[in-house]
């Protein structure tokens, strides 16, 4: 037996008790007579004492040869410390070690193994095994865990059943880039891995399962931005003989229970917004609504004066931001040059100061008069001690960046308090979205999504009007879940494919086997799925997701701990009839 109890359980109640524990040495403290040890498992931290005059001499030097991260058994008994320390969950007690051994031997790690590290995030990663002991790192992975366990169990007690689907499966070219796997036993042809078990739920739902989850890792082919990951898990579910409000019950009915389980908060409000009202009110289609800055639209209030920028404009657009009427110029002026960054991509920004006396002063006082601002401020919502912030161009690019605003705003001012959640659903998104480079229309979700019944008729003369059966899920300024009710009889699929450019033979030879399947009595079904990477994160407390993933992948997609991907060897590449050019 390594150990009796484990390094973060034992107290002073179980003083004079004979124990054995096993782990890590944390950091140790010779001050010649006395040799204190801090030793660590998953559990906790437990001090050891070497002492001159009550230990064996043999166990007293071997105690001086332990460095960092070796691995040690110790027996003794369990004492009462003199100096306590109240920030250890042991902090009353010490072994006095009678026996020690040497487990195995460490070379001195390339950073400290502390919560407090010295180590970058490069090398962190390379060394990703020794990270893994760290507690900020240790503890995201527990906290990963609970809650998926916490999924498992809510859909279980809902009588969702778990079924895993495969993950070398048919490339579809729609959506993201594939990662493809060479088949060797069938020349020249290739599997993918999957973006998402989409048919195969809707398949589940053809054969009657019901109600399917999976916890499930998903892939995507893609450039990779900031704290994104080339394979990520989803909590993926699909449900038959249901509509939309179904499914919103259930899925909200889950955030609930993850708040109140997970960070012991009660959700009251639960808001629902269309898309269009998304857009228009906060410029994306995940609004974090933890603060306000709703836009105003001051188009009829600015044009036509004598200001030729927003007389040029297609949409004029502004926010109140709350308590920075007393911005200096120079604070202004940053801001300015943070809408101008690439990133952004502004031209520039008016700014309205509302004065606590009432009136306002603005960058275009020559065109505009206390009336006319005194209009924006209405519109926006500004109070006395705000600042109104006004931006120009195109309405969908001067959204997106008025959106980027607020949001880096929200930040700046600490009103994104991480430890508050504020959950809502996106509905009615647009079936189709136009893209300019193809000429063609294509699906905003997935080519399985059904169109609102009502909008059936608009495909032939405005698909671009044409609503979705379609919802999001977002919490705090992030889309953690999207779903739709699906497609279920083959006719509408036909016309789905029709309006995305699908010819007949393209249709067939990438889904004929879904198209098939809805011959044979599909139910209506429909689901989403959530990112768990992000809603762990989120419910961590934290904006990135890679803590909470064990062995992440870098912004170039490669894992430099095993130093993958990596080239393979001639032999293989000659199996798989390959050859590289």
């Amino acid at each position: 037996m390594y150990r009796s109890h484990n390094c973060g359980e034992l107290n002073a109640s179980h003083i004079n008790t004979e124990v054995t524990l096993a782990g890590w040495v944390q950091k140790s403290r010779d001050k010649g007579f006395m040799n204190w040890v801090d030793l660590r498992d998953r559990y906790g931290v437990t001090q050891l004492i070497f002492d001159e005059g009550r230990s064996e001499k043999s166990v007293f030097e071997l105690a001086k040869t332990l460095g960092r991260e070796f691995v040690i058994q110790v027996k003794g008994a369990v004492i009462e410390r003199e100096a306590k320390n109240k920030n250890m969950t042991t902090g009353d007690i010490e072994i006095l070690v009678t026996e020690l051994t040497i487990l195995n031997a460490s070379l001195t790690p390339p950073f400290t193994i502390e919560d407090e590290t010295d180590g970058g995030e490069d090398i962190r990663m390379k060394y990703r095994y020794l990270d893994i002991r760290r507690n900020p790192v240790k503890n995201s992975l527990m906290f990963r865990h609970k809650v998926a366990m916490e999924v498992r169990k809510y859909l279980s007690d809902l009588d969702f059943c778990e079924v895993e689907t495969p993950y070398l499966i048919k490339s579809t070219p729609e959506g993201a880039r594939d990662f493809v796997v060479p088949s060797r036993m069938n020349e020249g042809q290739f599997y993918a891995l999957p973006q998402s078990p989409q048919t195969f739920k809707q398949l589940l739902m053809v054969g009657g399962m019901d109600k399917y989850f999976q916890i499930v890792k998903c892939f995507r082919d893609e450039d990779l931005r900031a704290d994104r990951q080339p394979e990520f898990t989803q909590i993926d579910c699909e449900m038959a003989f249901v509509e939309q409000e179904d499914i919103l019950n259930v899925f909200e009915g889950l955030t609930r229970h993850l708040l109140k389980e997970i960070k012991g908060i009660e959700v009251e409000k639960f808001p629902r917004i269309t898309y269009e009202y998304a857009m228009k009110t906060y410029g994306n289609d995940k609004p974090d609504i933890r603060f306000g800055m709703e836009f105003g639209e001051l188009n009829q209030v600015t044009q036509h004066k004598e200001f030729p920028v927003f007389n040029a404009a297609e949409f004029v657009v502004g926010i109140a931001v709350p308590g920075v009427g007393n911005y200096t110029r120079k604070e202004i002026d940053g801001l300015i040059d943070w809408v101008k960054r690439p990133q952004v991509g502004a031209s520039g920004m008016v700014y309205v100061k509302c004065n606590e006396d009432g009136t306002y002063k603005s960058s275009v006082d020559k065109f505009y008069d206390q009336d006319d601002l005194a209009q924006w401020a209405k519109i926006t919502g500004a109070k006395p001690g705000d600042m109104i912030f006004v931006l120009s161009g195109p309405t969908d690019k001067t959204r997106t960046q008025l959106s980027a605003l607020r949001m880096e705003l929200a930040t700046r001012l600490g009103l994104r308090n991480p430890a508050e959640f504020a959950p809502l659903w996106v509905v009615d998104f647009p079936l189709l979205e136009f893209d300019e480079e193809s000429g063609r229309y294509h699906a905003m979700h997935h080519p399985f999504t059904s169109p609102k019944p009502e909008d059936m008729h608009l495909l032939e003369t405005d698909p671009g009007k044409v609503r979705a059966n379609a919802y999001d899920m977002v919490l705090n300024g992030n889309e953690i879940g999207g779903g739709s009710i699906r497609i279920h009889d083959k006719a509408t699929q036909q016309l789905m494919f029709k309006y995305l450019g699908f010819t007949e033979e393209d249709a067939k030879a990438q889904f004929g086997f879904l198209m098939d399947a809805f011959q044979f009595g599909a139910p209506p079904h429909g689901g989403l799925a959530f990112g768990l990477d992000r809603l762990v994160a989120i419910l961590g407390g934290q904006e990135t997701i890679r803590d909470f993933i064990a062995f992440p992948k870098n912004n170039s997609g490669r894992d430099v701990m095993i130093d993958a991907p990596s080239k393979i060897d001639e032999s293989q590449l000659k199996e798989l009839h390959i050859k590289l050019v």
